[in-house]
């Protein structure tokens, strides 16, 4: 059999897309493009209205693609419309996420496909390690309801992996060869085990990944994906603090808005006031802190005073990194429902306003760097990512998939 993934959305769904590649791969079958498939799974997103547009239009160009593959949608979008797929073709198949594991070991049946939970990892069998990032899946589900968004009917409430499964892949992840590891979860910061929270699980994939490598080689180091800043507390940031790297010196803290009063519309659990301060706490604890972070601008009511208090939050911050989108209306939530929409247009002058100071945050964190050293992890020839999550240009002689010392200068962009 030949095989096909395509992805939409989050890390999440990334790293979920993995795991039904691995267990297609284990089952014997070939991975190849859209047009030579017999079999093209379509992990789908539903987070925004646009999300929702693209799964469709992909779902579409797979049946014209290749008139004669089964193709499987599964995912977010599939939770929420799975009827609206079937409707496309008769080859649409729609399978709940926690049905895949199942459903794709019957594609083989010499081989069985088992997980230790299906629901939220697929991944029963050695990575293909052609990457060196490689992403595990600790958590799934939300037990927020943020009013602009439908992942938490799509997923289902909280619910987390043993954390001996999550240590014997991170585990076996590093002896393969893997340098950097990137825990992720639909709400990373909910994630909870026998043994505890995000933090005793951290500490002790740190001790059960020191060693696994070369005298005078770094061992692999973890990353957190993204935390909701009512997730970090002291015992997180003491964790990272004492690791001295190898828990990389950044968090990704989505913002959102920067405007209390928006982000008290849009069900957020904190203010403006909460979050400068916790970044506060943090750049104290982690003066090497890289910070990023997700906003979204002209959701619904928002003013351009409103708009404003976000720019300067954002700058007061200091972020390295901003994703910025423009609100999408996501038909089934409440902020959909609302009379007072923003226009397309200003909430796209908004978008590109906020962009742009992004860019120059970005630059400065850069410059302030300059002259400290930090890990980069080498991802191809000549380009690699530091711990902060800046992509550097290194030595085209180094190896992928080893982790160097980086110095940051005033040439480099």
């Amino acid at each position: 059999m030949r095989h096909c993934i395509v992805n939409l959305g989050c890390k999440v769904n990334r790293v979920e897309a993995d795991g039904f590649d691995t267990l297609l791969r284990a089952a014997g079958s070939l991975p190849v493009s859209e047009e030579e498939a017999d079999l093209i799974v379509v992990n789908t997103c539903t987070v925004t209205g646009d999300a929702e547009k693209k799964t469709r239009k992909a779902v579409r160009r797979s049946l014209r693609a290749n008139e004669r593959a089964r193709v499987v949608v599964t995912g977010c979008a599939a939770a929420i419309d799975g009827s609206v797929f079937e409707a496309m073709d008769g080859r649409v198949i729609v399978v709940p996420k926690a049905a895949m594991a199942t459903f794709l070991g019957e594609q083989a049946p010499q081989r069985s496909a088992r997980s230790d939970d299906a629901s939220i990892d697929a991944r029963t069998q050695p990575f293909p390690c052609d990457r060196r990032r490689v992403g595990v899946k600790v958590q799934d589900g939300c037990d927020n309801a943020c009013t602009y968004c439908i992942v938490h009917v799509a997923r289902g409430p909280a619910r987390s992996r043993e954390a001996d499964a999550i240590v014997e892949e991170v585990r076996r992840l590093a002896q393969e060869g893997v340098r950097e590891v990137v825990l992720t979860g639909i709400n990373l910061g909910a994630y909870r085990s026998a043994g505890g929270g995000l933090a005793p699980l951290l500490t002790r994939l740190l001790h059960q990944t020191a060693g696994l490598h070369g005298e005078g080689e770094e061992p692999c180091r973890i990353r957190l994906s993204s935390i909701e800043p009512s997730d970090v507390d002291e015992e997180l940031l003491n964790a990272i603090a004492a690791a001295d790297g190898r828990i990389c010196r950044h968090l990704h803290l989505p913002l959102q808005a920067g405007s209390t009063k928006v982000l008290a519309e849009m069900g957020r659990p904190y203010t403006a006031e909460d979050y400068l301060s916790l970044v506060g706490r943090l750049r104290a604890a982690l003066p090497a802190l890289a910070l990023s972070t997700d906003a979204i601008v002209g959701f619904p009511g928002e003013t351009e005073e409103e708009f404003e208090e976000t720019l300067a939050l954002a700058e007061a911050c200091g972020f390295s990194q901003m994703h910025v989108f423009p609100y999408s209306k996501r038909e089934g939530t409440p902020a959909a429902a609302r009379e007072d929409q923003v226009p397309s247009e200003v909430r796209a002058l908004r978008a590109k306003l906020l962009r742009e100071l992004g860019k120059r945050l970005k630059q400065r964190d850069r410059s302030l760097r300059r002259d400290t050293v930090e890990l980069a992890l080498v991802e191809s020839r000549g380009r690699a990512m530091t711990e902060s999550y800046h992509e550097v240009e290194v030595d085209a002689a180094l190896p992928v998939g080893a982790l160097v010392p980086y110095r940051f200068a005033d040439d480099q962009r």
